[in-house]
């Protein structure tokens, strides 16, 4: 087998493309800097801002990104691939995530997950002709007392069974949590703080960061 050729020659990013991250976006990002000691401490809630805006990071936004919080756009593209939350290409308008852990699979997952491909007519990290979902599966989604279980967006269904799946798709809130995410996370803006010592302060952590360092 040969291995594919790659031209390096060829840019990735047009000279004259318009951004992607736009003035609410970018502020979203900053409101993050007050409670980290460095920029690059915003990588990750900064990937999850850019993906739940434009609903995947490209390798334009991966370099705006990399611009905002001043690092090396391959430290962004190497966190951005650790995690198989990130998607660098475009999605379905809701992701589901199939657990498949050993508990999942004894409780009947491999059935459900074969009802999903049939239902979508897609495969794993395949895309629904109509764009409206995206499958994929994990490892564990820490839910083992309720298997087999699947994430759809943010929620998390328990129990399912492949007769369940045609309903279940057809919900038009399958997505949907019923509290609000983390205020760390949605919390309004915060006001600029001059220094370490006022930013711990204000995020409440548990610890003094020079405390930290120190030792």
């Amino acid at each position: 087998m040969g291995w594919k050729a790659i031209d390096r020659r060829t840019p990735v990013i047009a000279e004259d493309a318009e951004p992607l991250l736009g003035p609410a976006i970018c502020d979203k990002i900053r409101s993050f800097f007050p409670r980290y000691e460095t920029k690059r401490a915003a990588l990750l809630p900064a990937l999850h801002v850019v993906q739940d805006a434009l609903g995947h990071v490209s390798s334009q936004a991966m370099k705006e990104v990399a611009d905002l919080l001043e690092i090396p756009p391959s430290a962004v593209l190497d966190t951005l691939s650790f995690y198989t939350h990130f998607w660098d290409h475009p999605k379905g308008a809701k992701v589901i995530v199939q657990c498949r852990s050993l508990s999942c699979q004894m409780m009947g997952g491999e059935a459900v997950l074969a009802a999903l491909k049939d239902e979508l007519g897609v495969e794993e990290h395949g895309t629904s002709a109509d764009g409206g979902y995206s499958l994929m599966t994990e490892e564990c989604l820490a839910a083992c007392d309720h298997a087999p279980c699947m994430l759809i967006g943010e929620r998390l269904h328990k129990g399912v069974k492949p007769a369940d799946v045609p309903k279940l798709l057809k919900d038009s809130k399958n997505d949907r949590i019923d509290h609000p995410r983390s205020s760390l996370f949605d919390g309004p803006a915060e006001e600029p703080v001059e220094s370490v010592a006022e930013a711990a302060e204000a995020i409440g952590t548990t610890s003094d960061v020079r405390e930290m360092k120190e030792s």
